[in-house]
């Protein structure tokens, strides 16, 4: 069923004879219903004539020389025809040129003076196939995707004009024609190439998929149909560091939105001019959104940062946690890059014992994203061979939302440590029993000297919840604590020059120090723990 009525005809008229294709015409005349979109291309345009040669009424346009109609719907059908032609021939009216971008080898189409092709050569089969033949072979592991595609912001110039071409002619009629009674034409281009892509690929369109495929597509023809906009509406045009041009989409949508009709028609034709080719895509781009792993590591070293240590772009210690965890899951899940983070850290001296600190990590554009649980363990069993310095356990894929318990109230959980403590002075046993009857010691701590080039200055107040002692010698004794997590225990031990208030040192009346830190438990309940 033909979707426009007699009441369409004249702007059905009006638009086809200023160079627009029956999709775009089916925009401005407000049909919203997908069937008529999907329709051969060839198919519209012939029940669209049929349509209007009913229609007697001569045009009185407010622009010069306009196109007689005849010889315009003459054009189309050139046109048509061949494109017919060229499908009979065996060519593809789209190819993929030598940097990747895809051109149209049909030059006998009549562009349409809004959509510049897009809701022509763009919507169908070949082009469709041109794009999924790269989506297939960009190596990406996907069940659904989620389509977008980047228009020219001249597009959005070009609508204006026709829409206001429109409207003045409805307004003769005494009808109205609002910029939202028109149909987007992203709208209109998913509606029809979405079960196209569906088929192609054997998988459901879905917006909320991980995995994008993107078309951006560009018009140098036209690229200063934009320009007038910036002397008008200067302050919608600001310079952005990562954009290459000021004429974006939003900026020149912010500017229609302000010019005046009677400004924008003294410096844009109503209807705007025909193009002699439709646009060209500049890129088919394919991304997979983020995916998580998290688990818990042990750290076996005292010499082993959690991240690379790298000063004044040297290198210091070969390796790091993050990289001997990381390198496998890049190389499994063949991700682009990662972002590790965990519960605290411990300094390169620092073992981390009993059921491990727990991280996660953010891989960043995956090509590979189904695991099963038994590959899962089977990577963790790599990682933990690969080297006796670390080992992890209870790994895991995690959505983004969870990685948040890990942070959360951090500062509130407690974390145990165990200590190997030197004095100055000989002791005895009795000399440290009273520590053992301290519970919940309020202390300041200005920030340590050692992390003050990475940390703001400023004295946190921490608490130390228990202690227990075990004498080892005159000059040695261990100390075991559980402490507010965030608490600087090296510095609670010997003090960092009075930085922190008390400390062992104080407590005890002499010089201590410590020689050998271990971190027993880190008190975070998260990622859940699995059953070997």
């Amino acid at each position: 069923m033909f979707p426009l009525t007699e009441e369409n005809k004249h702007v059905a008229q009006l638009l086809l004879s200023t160079g627009t294709c029956p999709r775009c015409i089916f925009r401005f005349c407000g049909v919203d219903f997908h069937a008529p979109y999907k329709r051969p291309y060839k198919e519209l345009l012939n029940e669209l004539q049929k349509f209007l040669e009913t229609e007697k009424e001569e045009l009185i346009l407010d622009v010069p020389n306009p196109p007689p109609k005849k010889i315009r719907l003459q054009e189309l059908e050139d046109g048509i025809d061949g494109i017919d032609n060229l499908s009979q021939n065996g060519e593809g009216r789209v190819s993929i040129l030598e940097d990747g971008s895809i051109a149209s080898k049909n030059s006998n189409l009549n562009v349409c003076n809004v959509c510049l092709g897009i809701l022509q050569e763009f919507c169908e089969k070949e082009f469709i196939k041109k794009v999924c033949q790269k989506v297939e072979a960009s190596g990406f592991e996907f069940t659904n995707l989620v389509f977008s595609v980047s228009f020219p912001p001249q597009l959005s110039v070009r609508e204006h004009a026709a829409w206001l071409l429109v409207k003045q002619e409805m307004g003769k009629q005494n009808l109205s024609l609002g910029r939202n009674d028109i149909v987007q034409l992203k709208e209109a281009y998913k509606w029809i190439t979405h079960p196209l892509f569906s088929e192609e690929l054997g998988v459901p369109i879905d917006g909320k998929s991980l995995f994008e495929v993107s078309v951006i597509f560009a018009h140098p023809e036209t690229v200063e149909d934009c320009h007038f906009l910036r002397a008008i509406c200067p302050d919608c045009f600001k310079p952005a560091k990562n954009k290459q041009s000021v004429f974006t989409r939003m900026a020149v949508v912010k500017a229609l939105n302000k010019i005046k009709e009677e400004d924008f028609r003294k410096q844009f034709p109503c209807p705007p001019n025909s193009p002699k080719a439709v646009c060209t895509v500049l890129e088919i781009e394919c991304a997979h959104g983020a995916v998580f792993v998290a688990g818990r590591y042990n750290k076996y070293s005292r010499n082993l940062p959690q991240t690379p240590w790298i000063i004044d772009g040297e290198r210091k210690l070969e390796s790091s946690v993050e990289e001997l965890i990381s390198d496998h899951l890049l190389a499994v899940f063949k991700a682009e890059s990662f972002n590790f983070s965990s519960s605290g850290r411990e300094d390169v001296d620092v073992r981390t014992l009993g059921n491990g600190r727990p991280f996660a990590i953010e891989l960043v554009n995956p090509h590979r994203v189904h695991f099963t649980s038994q590959e899962i363990k089977e990577l963790q069993q790599k990682i933990n061979n690969s080297s006796n310095k670390i080992q992890v356990r209870d790994l895991q894929l995690v959505t983004r939302e969870a990685i948040g318990h890990m942070k959360e109230g951090e500062e509130e959980k407690t974390k145990s440590y165990s200590a190997l403590i030197w004095t100055n002075k000989a002791i005895q046993k009795k000399d440290i029993e009273f520590l053992n009857d301290i519970k919940d010691l309020k202390i300041d701590q200005k920030t340590p000297l050692r992390v003050l080039h990475r940390r703001p200055l400023a004295v946190r107040t921490r608490i130390i919840h228990s202690m227990e002692t075990r004498y080892v010698d005159e000059h040695h004794f261990h100390l075991y604590l559980k402490t507010q997590a965030g608490t600087y225990i090296k510095e609670f031990v010997h003090g960092d020059f009075g930085r922190t208030k008390p400390n062992i040192g104080s407590l005890m009346n002499m010089t201590a120090d410590i020689l050998e830190l271990d971190v027993e438990s880190v008190d975070v309940d998260w990622p859940p723990a699995l059953d070997d």
